[in-house]
């Protein structure tokens, strides 16, 4: 007997593996659209399980309880990139409709596998080495100079499986890991089970530390049957390796590298054959850097999902991402992707040591800027964690920024008022 409670005429079912903040954003636009929701959530307390009456418990990496979830769903798509290759292998054996495939999938996971295709494509790059030894990061250090950006091929996020080095010694834990997890993967591959790789086990990406300007982020939307969808560029602002802050469209952004950065999103869409929601990461660079000489931009991550960098679409774009993920995946036509205001600020709210009743805070906030636009996401409040996010629009960007900061920080407890 299915789970799902199916709406009358014939709507589809949608899954997502994953319970966190972004399944949880896809739940308006889904009663929208008329869409049914169904979550595979970590727990009952998961921010979408919160709001999505179709909520299962169940791991990602847990075969049979992602089995029996698939199973009651028209199409499925993912809330984070983390669900193993064998899991994805076996859905796909199933018969089971994912969005995007594990092919595509396979980019967003495997940060080398990423960075071997888009050097295929001619993508603008930082260069990038493959490494396993001290010695080959001494001989990569050389051609690019110190410091070096080490990244864990698998399961970084939010600057984590990142790190800068000035030095061999600086990297030796890392390369302890490469060991450990070759050993690991030796001993799984002897065990004969179809696990995932261990995020070592292929060595670690070294990358040139670029010199830029700024970051950018290209989010674009492609369906199955082809049919793609841009926002406008925006300029993400991080801290601590953590994006704070979008500004939509990026100020002061030359036409030509707008263009030039939606036209690579695209087209990395369409080769790769993404489905949903795209998220290409960029930086700005000023000079002839990375493997596209003197390019105006080189690409840094991809996610296939929404992406934080499109939290501003919610309040200020026709379509939010949120919508257009759903739209794309089932192949509906999608929405317009264009903005509503001149500017739109997105600022993220991340925990703090100053919360007292987070419930009260809001009401103040509300009541003190009425156009505030604010999304919690029903998270437990820790330090640093991603709990919610403020957007506003408007015509001075200056103005929205400074507000935005205000609810952000005063939400935070870094101010009192």
């Amino acid at each position: 007997m299915s789970r799902v409670q199916r709406a009358p005429g014939g709507f589809p079912v949608v899954g997502i593996i994953g319970g966190g903040q972004l399944a949880r954003m896809c739940a308006p636009p889904a009663v929208g659209l008329g869409v049914q929701l169904s979550v595979l959530a970590e727990s009952t307390t998961a921010s979408a399980a919160l709001v999505v009456p179709s909520a299962p418990v169940g791991a990602h990496d847990d075969l049979a309880a992602v089995r029996a979830f698939a199973a009651d769903c028209d199409v499925v798509t993912f809330d984070h990139e983390h669900v193993p290759a064998p899991v994805l292998a076996a859905l796909v054996a199933d018969g089971v409709n994912l969005q995007p495939s594990p092919a595509a999938l396979r980019y967003a996971q495997d940060k080398l596998a990423m960075r071997h295709r888009l050097d295929e494509l001619g993508v603008p790059c930082p260069r990038w080495r493959q490494i396993r030894e001290p010695s080959e990061l001494a001989s990569f250090a050389a051609q690019v100079g110190w410091p070096v950006v080490l990244k864990a091929p698998r399961g970084g996020y939010d600057g984590k499986g990142v790190l800068v080095v000035d030095d061999l010694a600086a990297a030796q834990d890392w390369f302890d890991l490469v060991r450990r997890d070759e050993a690991e993967l030796a001993r799984r591959s002897a065990a004969g089970g179809p696990e995932a790789r261990p995020a070592f086990a292929d060595g670690i990406l070294a990358e040139e530390r670029v010199v830029f300007r700024r970051e950018l982020a290209a989010l674009v939307a492609r369906s199955p049957s082809g049919q793609a969808a841009a926002w406008p560029v925006v300029e993400t602002v991080q801290t601590d390796g953590i994006c704070t802050e979008v500004l939509a469209p990026a100020p002061n952004l030359a036409d030509e590298v707008a263009i030039a950065a939606t036209q690579v999103a695209l087209r990395i869409a369409g080769e790769l054959q993404v489905t949903g929601v795209l998220a290409v990461e960029l930086f700005e660079v000023a000079g002839p850097q990375g493997a596209g000489g003197g390019s105006s931009y080189v690409v840094n991550e991809l996610a296939m999902r929404p992406h934080n960098s499109g939290h501003w679409t919610i309040d200020g774009a026709v379509t939010s991402q949120f919508e257009q993920h759903l739209r794309a995946v089932l192949d509906l036509p999608l929405g317009s992707p264009r903005a509503r205001a001149p500017w739109t600020v997105m600022g993220n709210v991340l925990g703090g040591a100053g919360y007292a009743e987070l419930y009260s805070t809001y009401r103040h906030l509300l009541a003190r800027d009425p156009e505030l636009r604010m999304h919690l996401y029903g998270k437990d409040v820790q330090p640093g964690r991603k709990i919610g996010h403020v957007n506003l629009c408007g015509t001075d960007l200056a103005n929205l920024r400074d507000r935005a900061r205000h609810a952000t920080d005063y939400l935070a407890g870094v101010i009192q008022e």
